[in-house]
Formats: C-alpha cells, structure tokens, sequence
C-alpha cells in the first residue's frame, strides 16, 4: 500500500514539473507498445491507472456510432479469476508463457452488449490498440489474449455480456526486439537468450505495386 502511496505521489509530482522528456510522438508509442507476456510481478497496477486506460474508449470511433463495447476492470484481488484461464505464447508452447513470477495482475476484458460482427470487431481492434498505447504512455504495458476460456471467465467475473478480448496490463518485465524481414520469410516470433525477437515485414513489403 505504501509503496503504492508513494509511486502515484511522484507520478503526479512529474506530471506537475517542467520537463525535458521526449515528446511521446505516436511512432515511440507503437515502438514500446509490445505484446510483453513478462511482468514484475512486485509491481501492483492501480484502479486509476485501469480507469485511465479505459478511458479512451470514450475518445476512439465506433463503426455507426453504435458504442457496444463494455469493459471489466481487474484488479490484483481478482487476478487468478482470469489467470488460470488465459494463454499465452502460442507460438512458443514448450515454454509455457508466463514464466512464474512473472505473471500480469491487472486486466481489463473487454465485452460486446450485441452479438459480435464485423463491426464489433472493427470497434474492438481500435479500441484494444488504443487502450495499450495508453498503458505505454504512463509507463505500463499489456498485450492483446484472444486465447481464453470465456464461459469460466464469464461465471467468474460475473460478467453480463460475452467477453471478447482480454488485455493483460502491467509493468513489462522483459526486453523485445523487432527484425525487419521480407516477404516469404518467416513471421514468427521467437526467443534468444532471454530476449523475445518479433519480425515485421518492411515497409517495401508492405506497398502494392
């Protein structure tokens, strides 16, 4: 609780202080904004920093305007009610992703109040993206769960509408890397000597000609 006390009394000291920090430009937000699936465990995200993050679901576009997306806030208390049922590092089974002691404890789980469709998807990928971007800007970090089991979620949390997308939020705990690749290439991620290499096809790649 201390410790607690005392991180969000220097955040707010350095919001209020003149400050020579890089302008945190849209290209360094996507460049730190990575599917971390390692944590400080030690570090015990807030109820504010959640809200804050949630947050810009009321700024992002919503395909007609329809606004359908809800979302639960999880804190530390009620972590394990969506850690044993998430999965992380697909591509990388034989590591079983997250190492222990290194799982997140806050998460937000983001639900439909209407039936899932192409533009709830829509809404969902903007809002998703827009949410860890938030989390990178004030020193967190997250990644995107698509691999869980909803119904015991859904029970657990208590939860009215389906949950379609689960956000892991907390302070990163690993280093990763992007390598430029082609197309044809292999796209995926991989992991050396503790660091987690993620290749992205090149800009050339990427235009149609």
């Amino acid at each position: 609780m201390a410790d607690n006390y005392l991180e969000k009394k220097m955040e707010d000291y350095r919001a209020s202080q003149p400050t020579k920090r890089r302008t945190a430009t849209l290209r360094r937000l996507l460049q730190h904004n990575r599917s971390y699936r390692g944590y400080d465990n030690s570090f015990v995200v807030r109820q504010d920093q959640l809200r804050r993050i949630i947050e810009v679901a009321t700024l992002c576009p919503s395909a007609r305007n329809q606004q359908v997306l809800r979302f639960r806030p999880v804190l530390k208390d009620e972590s394990d009610k969506v850690l044993s049922h998430i999965r992380l590092g697909g591509a990388l089974p034989e590591l079983h992703l997250p190492f222990p002691g290194s799982e997140p404890n806050a998460f937000v789980v983001i639900c439909s109040t209407v039936e899932e469709s192409k533009y709830v998807d829509m809404d969902l990928g903007i809002v998703a993206q827009s949410m860890l971007l938030q989390a990178t800007e004030i020193g967190l970090g997250g990644i995107c769960i698509g691999a869980f089991d909803h119904e015991p979620i859904k029970e657990a949390l208590n939860l009215a509408y389906e949950p379609l997308l689960v956000l892991a939020i907390g302070r990163p705990k690993e280093s990763i890397e992007l390598v430029e690749c082609h197309e044809g290439d292999s796209l995926t991620y991989y992991r050396n000597n503790d660091i987690h290499y993620v290749p992205k096809l090149s800009l050339d790649d990427l235009i149609l000609k």
